[in-house]
C-alpha cells in the first residue's frame, strides 16, 4: 500500500478494524482465522463513503482542558449498544476489550464465555496491519504477529483525547462511555504502530501500511455516529484519503 500526501505533509495509515467472528457458548474458538475477511478491506461502497464524509460538521477543533481518559469509561461489559453482534453478544459477562480480542484473533484463539480467559494455542495470536515506519531506514517495517495478549493494544481508531477534541467534552459521561467501547472504533493493535499514532486525527497520522481505506471508514464512522466534528485541515485530509481509496478501487 503505497504512502500518499495531504496537503503538505505525507501521511502514513492506520490499523484494521475487525469483522465479528463466531463464538459459542463457552469456551469458543474464533474458526474464521483472522478477524478480518481482508486486513485491508473496506466494507463501503465509493458512494456510501463519500456520503458519510458530506455528513461530517467542520468546526475549529476544541481545547484539551479538563480531559481526561477516565472520562471515557472503559472497558465495559459487552453490552449489545457496543456492536458486537452475532454470536460475539454471548460474551456478555465478558468486557468490550475481551471480545474485541477474541474477534480480531488469528488461528485457535478461544476465549471463555464464563471466566473471560482468553487461550491462545501454538501458531495462534494477534497480526498487526497497521504497519510503522521503521526510523533507520525510513521504510514500512515488517508487519508484526504477536502471540502475547499482554503485548496487544486496544486501539482507538478515533483517539479518545481527538474525540474529546471534537464534542466530546461536551456530551455525557454515557456517551463517551459508548465511544470508548464501540466496536467499530476498537482493534487490536502492534504497540509500535499505535503509539506513533499517539492521539492525531487523520491530517496528521494514517497507518503506512495495508489498512488505510478500511481505517478511513471506521474513523468516519465514528466521527458521525457521535456527531462529533472535525476541523478543516483534518476535513481535507479525509477528503483527499478517501479519493485516493476511490482511486486504487478500495472502496467499490
Amino acid at each position: 500500500m503505497k504512502w500518499f500526501s495531504i496537503g503538505a505533509p505525507i501521511v502514513p495509515v492506520v490499523l484494521g478494524v475487525a469483522l465479528l467472528s463466531g463464538c459459542s457458548s463457552s469456551s469458543t474458538t474464533n474458526p474464521g482465522g483472522p478477524g478480518l475477511p481482508a486486513a485491508s478491506a473496506a466494507t463501503v461502497t465509493s458512494k456510501e463513503i463519500g456520503a458519510l464524509v458530506d455528513k461530517l460538521v467542520v468546526a475549529p477543533e476544541g481545547p484539551m482542558t479538563g480531559y481526561d481518559r477516565e472520562k471515557f469509561p472503559h472497558w465495559d461489559t459487552n453490552k449489545p449498544e457496543h456492536g458486537f453482534t452475532g454470536d460475539l453478544a454471548k460474551y456478555a459477562k465478558c468486557t468490550t476489550r475481551e471480545v474485541m480480542m477474541l474477534r480480531d484473533a488469528t488461528g485457535g484463539v478461544t476465549l471463555d464465555a464464563a471466566t473471560c480467559d482468553l487461550k491462545i494455542p501454538a501458531g495462534a495470536g494477534w497480526q498487526d496491519h497497521y504497519g510503522f515506519i521503521d526510523k533507520k531506514t525510513n521504510q514500512l517495517g515488517p508487519y508484526k504477529f504477536i502471540t502475547d495478549p499482554a503485548k496487544v493494544d486496544a486501539e482507538h481508531i478515533v483517539p479518545l483525547a481527538e474525540a474529546w477534541r471534537s464534542g466530546a467534552a461536551d456530551r455525557d459521561v454515557d456517551t463517551r462511555r459508548r465511544i470508548a467501547n464501540d466496536s467499530i472504533n476498537l482493534v487490536a493493535a502492534d504497540p509500535s504502530a499505535n503509539r506513533s499514532k499517539g492521539d492525531q486525527d487523520v491530517a496528521n497520522y494514517l497507518p503506512p501500511g495495508e489498512f488505510r481505506c478500511a481505517y478511513l471508514e471506521h474513523y468516519v464512522k465514528i466521527k458521525v455516529k457521535y456527531a462529533l466534528t472535525v476541523d478543516s485541515v483534518e476535513h481535507t485530509a479525509l477528503r483527499t484519503a478517501v479519493a485516493d481509496c476511490v482511486r486504487g478501487g478500495e472502496f467499490k
